[in-house]
């Protein structure tokens, strides 16, 4: 998971090697904390939430057959 969300990031931002994915684990879900430059921000979250709701519906996707919650947070 923190692969694809990496992935997709550094597709997006301009400078790529600024973004980190940290994980956190709780009894049911996992939380997906995304860190990119302050410029980048806006790159990764788009026009209205769309890029970011688009990265969490992959999450939600990839996730369906486990028991797991998946929580992406955008710093």
């Amino acid at each position: 998971m923190e692969e694809l969300v990496q992935f997709i990031a550094e597709a997006l931002v301009e400078e790529p090697q600024a973004v980190r994915v940290y994980r956190k684990e709780t009894r049911r879900t996992t939380i997906l904390k995304l860190r990119v430059a302050p410029d980048d921000t806006g790159r990764v979250i788009g026009r209205n939430g769309r890029v970011a709701n688009a990265m969490r519906t992959l999450l939600d996707v990839s996730t369906r057959h486990s028991d797991r919650d998946v929580i992406l947070e955008i710093d």
